[in-house]
């Protein structure tokens, strides 16, 4: 069976506009208000609810119905966080009691998952019970589910009448022959098909999918694994057509290939994406779609908030332990929504705020100076800077420009302050953090130490600890300011691609 490449028919067909996604607000520019109005307080969708808003992912689906190249289902691997990792596999009668007991400790967790470790509609029966019993038991939790499509027409229906109003679907090509590179193989009509037949039937259904889905009224994003070499440039091209689909938010992740989690991509050696090329890509498809950049690659069991992982507080022997008087954690739970909803929304009136009348309107008006873009490392946290450098287990990067803070992705690191041992390649903790830090100019945090600062400083990037509990976007642009008053902002920056060692 040999299906044809998907055609784009976006009418926009490349170049970037201003209102797209990264930042909070641009990243809920492009949408519709009645789009804005169902995703702007999920976490997974909106960078500014990520902040305030916990979700989880319930790992009732084992199996799965392709292979991908990227993909290695380990279970127990606690210290793991990227997709198709769980610690323990759970029924659906599991799964809802882990949700309930969740629900009671972490009140602000609104979204529950199913992206796993298998596909959820390669486990319809498991997947669909624990949405059946959830939507009875836990009807103020909104439910999503995560796949990579091969399966999804079929249950369109069910995933309709379950009241699931927002679906991942994993779309890595439009074309065959990019496909071919991606999956092996996929486990269709009950024969297993390979090469380029097998990656036509998957694009094909992806898309019969996609387009089901909006006709139901149904969200989609469309999650897309970026692989240098493979579908680098091709991705533009997918952006263009799930947008032109209907598909509302586009999440282009980095492919994870470290050779110790026994992947095929891994084991030959083929390699990551740097934060560069990810940010010049997202860039590049930001004129087509509303680009995702705050994204962590969850596990299939990740709970909390994004960028943590509180999945050791609720395995299944804990939960069993638990003493919980759910009528008094409901009520709890509902008032603390409303606060953060309301202090959520307050925030966003404010970013939003008319200037109002204006005395320098009589006056000559000034120009305003044109500096350069800046990437900012920030040790934030709750949307402040918050953390001690030393602390931080990951940095948020903003780019700084006359245009204002945008949010453009985040770099993962391990905790200076728990030691800064060397390993076998003579890198240190300190050192590989610089190094995860390359392209920015400024860190910002709450403290940092004598020794980093002097690192940081020799490797071409400015420590900056003046603004401590200040919101980010406040004092990522007072920085950019006094760099533009300073004259910094003239010349383009030397690179930090080659940090100091430790002394």
């Amino acid at each position: 069976m040999d299906l044809p490449v998907i055609e784009s028919t976006s009418p926009q067909a490349g170049g970037c506009s201003a209102g797209s996604c990264g930042s909070s607000a641009s990243q809920m520019g492009g949408m519709s208000d009645e789009i804005r109005a169902r995703v702007q307080d999920h976490p997974c969708y909106s960078e500014d609810a990520h902040h305030y808003f916990a979700r989880m992912h319930v790992a009732v689906a084992p199996a799965c119905n392709i292979q991908c190249h990227y993909c290695n289902r380990k279970y127990d691997c606690a210290n793991e966080s990227r997709p198709g990792v769980v610690s323990e596999l759970l029924t659906p009668d599991q799964a809802v009691k882990k949700t309930l007991a969740v629900a009671a400790t972490i009140p602000q967790m609104t979204v529950l998952g199913i992206a796993g470790p298998g596909d959820p509609l390669a486990n319809p029966t498991r997947t669909f019970e624990t949405f059946r019993q959830l939507a009875l038991k836990a009807p103020d939790i909104k439910l999503c589910v995560s796949t990579n499509g091969l399966a999804l027409p079929d249950h369109v229906e069910e995933l309709s009448k379950h009241n699931i109003d927002h679906v991942t679907i994993t779309i890595n090509c439009v074309d065959p022959d990019v496909g071919a590179k991606i999956y092996p193989w996929i486990f269709w009509q009950n024969r297993r098909i390979h090469g380029r037949e097998a990656a036509a039937i998957l694009i094909q259904r992806q898309q019969q999918g996609l387009e089901m889905l909006v006709a139901k009224g149904i969200l989609v994003k469309v999650n897309s694994v970026l692989i240098p070499g493979v579908n680098d440039e091709h991705l533009k091209e997918v952006s263009k057509i799930v947008k032109a689909k209907g598909a509302f938010l586009h999440n282009v992740m980095p492919l994870i290939a470290e050779a110790e989690h026994g992947t095929f991509y891994g084991v030959m050696g083929q390699r990551s994406p740097n934060p560069a090329e990810l940010k010049n890509l997202q860039d590049a498809c930001e004129g087509d779609m509303n680009m995702m950049r705050h994204c962590r690659q969850c596990r299939a069991d990740a709970v909390g908030l994004l960028g943590e992982d509180r999945g050791d507080e609720f395995t299944m022997d804990k939960i069993e332990a638990m003493d919980i008087d759910y009528e008094a954690a409901m009520a709890v739970r509902a008032e603390l929504r409303a606060k953060v909803t309301a202090e959520l929304e307050a925030k966003r009136n404010k970013a939003h705020a008319p200037a109002g009348l204006q005395v320098v309107q009589f006056m000559p008006r000034q120009k305003t100076p044109a500096g350069r873009a800046v990437l900012m490392a920030v040790a934030g946290k709750g949307g402040l800077v918050a953390v001690h450098f030393g602390h931080a287990k990951e940095f948020l990067v903003y780019e700084a420009s006359a245009a204002g803070a945008k949010f453009v992705g985040h770099r993962k690191a391990e905790q200076y302050c728990a030691g800064d041992e060397t390993c076998g390649d003579g890198e240190s903790v300190l050192d590989r953090t610089i190094k995860a830090l390359d392209g920015c100019e400024v860190v910002l945090c709450s403290k940092i130490g004598f020794e980093p600062w002097g690192n940081l400083e020799a490797a071409g990037i400015a420590p900056n600890g003046e603004h401590a509990m200040e919101s980010i976007e406040d004092a990522v642009m007072a920085v950019w300011n006094e760099m533009l008053a300073a004259g910094k902002l003239d010349a383009k920056p030397a690179s930090n691609s080659t940090p100091a060692k430790c002394a």
